[in-house]
């Protein structure tokens, strides 16, 4: 046996591991150097040739969809909605108001207040809105459809049917379109109606339905019962308010002006003023600044049950005539005041006992004051009504000239 020394197997092992380093550096540089070195067309081909065809790219151009011709057809419905919109938004606009508030110290400043729709009437600058939507207002911006903003004053509002005029002054060169006046009283259910306004602040948005009743006597937010309202689907919502319900001609036909919902949004059933009652309201408020109508001269209580109870009275509901103006039409008519005088409310108010109670008024039965204002809502000075007071438990009918 062959004996080494210590140097002499150190020595074998450090020729050994650098033999090995390099023979493993020399194969790596070959295979660097033969990734990079450019493959010649011959082996490219064969790569080529080697895919598979389902991995074929497919040409750009098959994916590419063929365009419909530039000429649109519009159903006659399109047509006529396309029509009323394009003839009728610019003449609705965007109201906006600032009212009064108070601060903890009772000082008051000015903030942002409600907004709603208007319709331009005239091409001076008057416009047809809601009474809730100015209410309160100490100022009023109303916004065209090409973004200008106006302040308006109040011409005159109506609360009995929630109807107001403002006006702003356009600038010189400046010419409004407006919408005219519909026939309400040839409406019928089942017509198209379309609406135009600002729900939400989306300015001039178009909803479309039908009207779905007509002849509905509405209680509105001011505590006033408008009779003959066009009930309607078509989609209105807070800020539609005193904007156009129109016909399929692009006329106004109604002043959308409330929904009912128990959500604060559309469910398919809105009211609007009838044009009918509009005109007479738009006249009479641009002429006399406020809407002229008979009055039966005489102070009037709504009946309750504890009144009853207490005069000893047979009904229960009706308006009771407390006093009647001396020497008025109402008075020649034989409308009797009360008698007896008690104190009604406070100290401050006395109701006089005894006196007719007020049941119909041509033909309309009065069980509230709404009812009572909106049975003479559409009444004028001079005309004569039909009363039915109950005296000494009987119905009697007084023929009333109503005064101004």
């Amino acid at each position: 046996m062959k004996l080494y020394s210590r140097g002499q197997v150190a020595r074998r092992i450090f020729y050994g591991v650098a033999a090995v380093f390099v023979l493993t550096a020399v194969v790596f540089y070959n295979l660097g150097k033969k990734a990079a070195a450019p493959k010649d067309s011959l082996a490219l081909e064969e790569e080529q040739n080697s895919e598979p065809a389902e991995m074929e790219t497919v040409p750009a151009e098959e994916f590419v969809l063929p365009v419909a011709g530039s000429t649109s057809v519009y159903t006659q419905d399109e047509n006529e909605n396309i029509s009323v919109y394009k003839n009728c938004n610019e003449a609705v606009v965007n109201i906006n108001t600032k009212v009064t508030s108070y601060d903890w110290f009772w000082d008051p400043y000015v903030t942002d207040g409600g907004s709603g729709s208007g319709s331009i009437i005239d091409k001076r600058g008057y416009i047809l809105t809601n009474v809730h939507v100015i209410s309160g207002a100490t100022k009023i911006f109303v916004s065209l459809y090409d973004g200008t903003q106006y302040e308006a004053t109040v011409v005159g509002e109506d609360i009995d049917s929630d109807l107001a005029v403002i006006k702003f002054d356009p600038p010189a060169g400046v010419t409004l379109k407006t919408i005219p006046f519909g026939d309400s009283s040839k409406l019928v259910v089942g017509q198209k109606v379309i609406a135009i306004g600002n729900p939400f602040g989306m300015e001039r948005t178009m909803t479309t339905g039908i009207v779905s009743g007509l002849g509905r006597p509405i209680q509105n937010s001011n505590n006033r019962i408008i009779r003959n309202m066009i009930q309607t689907d078509a989609a209105i919502n807070p800020g539609n308010s005193g904007g156009p319900l129109l016909d399929t001609s692009g006329r106004m036909v109604g002043i959308n002006t409330m929904i009912m919902s128990s959500s604060g949004s559309s469910s398919g059933v809105g009211f609007a003023v009838p044009s009918e009652i509009a005109v007479r309201v738009v006249n009479d408020l641009l002429k006399y600044g406020k809407v002229q109508r008979g009055v039966i001269n005489a102070s009037i209580v709504q009946l309750t049950t504890r009144i009853a109870q207490y005069a000893g009275l047979d009904i229960s509901t009706g308006m009771l005539v407390s006093e009647v103006e001396e020497g008025s039409n109402a008075e020649k008519a034989g409308l009797r005041g009360g008698t007896k005088g008690v104190y009604y409310g406070n100290r401050n108010n006395i109701l006089y006992l005894g006196g007719d109670i007020i049941t119909k008024i041509d033909g309309i039965s009065i069980t509230s004051l709404a009812e009572y204002y909106s049975a003479l809502e559409s009444k004028k000075p001079g005309d004569v009504v039909s009363v039915v007071v109950h005296r000494n438990k009987k119905d009697v009918t007084l023929k009333i000239t109503l005064a101004e």
